[in-house]
């Protein structure tokens, strides 16, 4: 397993790779691997020739007063866990890599990523976008891979994709839950016990709301109604936002059409913490 970071040696290695007609497979992340990541690179594997995994907190999709110095790091543990894998490279740029003096060209990708999550988080999906783009460009990926359960951000990089004619394919892998059906995630490390306990109502929510559609509920306003009864029963949690929306293009519904997306951003004390169903 190779060990990358620069983008002119990982644009080597991706130049080496593509000149053998080999596939190449990538999957970005910000590190603090768990199993959620490790679903994405085990599929990788089975559908390239070569897997390519990134490490890199990207400082741009994070606001002023937001968790950047706070994001859990663990390279070591990291490595030993992609190395177990067979990853055939990871890129670990630092962020003057990535952005050098004088750097000041960004993506805007429009209203999509300033709905939902970009509501209260301003300019992050721009930051996605941006870097995103700049990971295609050095690591020239066949396939790119991604979670459920950062819905938004997949229909955003999807759009990105057709927008600007990347021919990249963007596949979106299941949720990978844990035993209490909370979604992994690397800020679930910031819970303490009875956080975390009380983190499990985000999935009862979804369940209710798909529960309520599955016996004949039409209108949005009695599913958001039934499952922010549900959520303010526990006392730790502050609800962002519930909405139920069209999957392609995020955009809220009030009369149900199935499939519909059922999508969530909930605080735990003090975290943040984000989950959706799709419900066809």
């Amino acid at each position: 397993m190779q060990v990358i970071r620069t983008i002119k040696n990982m644009q080597t290695l991706s130049k080496a790779l593509r000149s053998e007609k080999k596939t190449i497979g990538f999957v970005p992340t910000m590190g603090a691997l768990h199993e959620g990541h490790l679903s994405l690179v085990r599929r990788s594997k089975n559908e390239n020739d070569a897997t390519v995994v990134s490490i890199f907190i990207n400082p741009t999709q994070f606001g002023p007063k937001e968790d950047f110095k706070q994001y859990p790091k663990d390279e070591k543990g990291d490595l030993n866990k992609l190395s177990g894998l067979n990853v055939d490279a990871v890129f670990i740029p630092e962020a003057d890599e990535m952005y050098h003096d004088g750097f000041n060209t960004t993506i805007n990708i429009g209203h999509i990523g300033e709905i939902l999550c970009g509501a209260s988080r301003h300019g992050h999906f721009n930051g996605v976008a941006t870097v995103v783009e700049k990971l295609f460009n050095i690591v020239m990926p066949d396939k790119t891979y991604f979670g459920q359960k950062d819905f938004q951000q997949t229909v955003v990089i999807k759009k990105l994709v057709k927008d600007l004619n990347f021919n990249i394919d963007i596949i979106v892998c299941p949720t990978v839950r844990e035993t209490d059906w909370l979604a992994m995630s690397s800020r679930n490390s910031y819970l303490n016990n009875e956080e975390r306990k009380a983190a499990t109502i985000l999935y009862k929510a979804l369940k209710q709301g798909e529960a309520l559609l599955g016996r004949g509920a039409d209108d949005v306003s009695d599913v958001r109604r039934g499952m922010k009864a549900l959520i303010k029963s526990e006392p730790l949690a502050e609800i962002e936002y519930i909405e139920v929306v069209e999957p392609r293009t995020l955009q809220g519904i009030e009369k149900i059409k199935k499939p519909v997306v059922i999508c969530l951003a909930v605080k735990i004390g003090k975290t943040r913490l984000i989950d959706n169903l799709v419900v066809e």
